[in-house]
C-alpha cells in the first residue's frame, strides 16, 4: 500500500513537471482575477507549503501512535514566502524535488502505520493513508487549475 501511494505521487510529479516547465515566466506571475486570486507562482507556492506541512504530518504519523497537529493559514504562508517575487523555474524545480523526496519517505512507511489516526486542526480524524491520497488529489487539483486546464480535478475539501 505504501508503495502504491508513493507511486501515485511519483506519477503526478513525472506527468506534470514537463507541463509546469512549459509555463512561461510572464504568465506564471499573472493573477487571473486580480489581487483577490493567486498567480500560478503563488498557487505552486501553496503546493510547496502543503508539501512542507504534509511532510511533517506523514513523518510524525509514521513514527508516533497518533498525529495531532494544526492546519495552516495558507494565504498568510503564501504572502510571507513571497512566491510572487520568485522565479517560476526556481519554484517549479523546488516543488518537483521536494515531492520526489516525499515519494521515498512515503514508500518506506510501514504498512500498519497507514492506519494511524491523524488529527489536523479541529477536523475529524483520518487515517494516514487518506491523508497521503488527499495530498496527491489536492496537488493535482491545483496544478490543473494553475495550468488553466479545461477540466480541473475535483477536490471535495475546498
Amino acid at each position: 500500500m505504501a508503495q502504491r501511494l508513493s507511486l501515485l505521487l511519483e506519477e503526478l510529479v513525472k506527468r506534470e513537471m514537463t507541463e509546469l516547465h512549459k509555463l512561461p515566466e510572464s504568465t506564471a506571475g499573472v493573477r487571473p482575477n486580480g489581487e483577490n486570486s493567486w498567480s500560478p507562482k503563488e498557487e505552486l507556492g501553496h503546493l510547496i507549503d502543503s508539501a512542507v506541512n504534509n511532510h511533517m504530518r506523514f513523518m510524525r504519523a509514521s513514527i508516533e501512535p497518533e498525529f495531532h497537529g494544526p492546519t495552516y493559514a495558507q494565504n498568510d504562508w503564501v504572502r510571507a514566502h513571497g512566491y510572487q517575487e520568485m522565479e517560476w523555474f526556481t519554484l517549479m524545480i523546488f516543488w518537483v524535488q521536494y515531492n520526489i523526496f516525499l515519494t521515498g519517505m512515503v514508500a518506506r512507511i510501514p504498512e500498519e502505520k497507514l492506519q494511524t489516526l491523524c488529527f489536523v486542526g479541529a477536523g475529524e480524524p483520518v487515517a494516514l493513508e487518506f491523508l497521503i491520497e488527499d495530498y496527491v488529489l489536492h496537488a493535482q487539483h491545483h496544478i490543473d487549475h494553475l495550468l488553466g486546464r479545461k477540466s480541473v480535478t475535483a477536490y471535495p475539501r475546498q
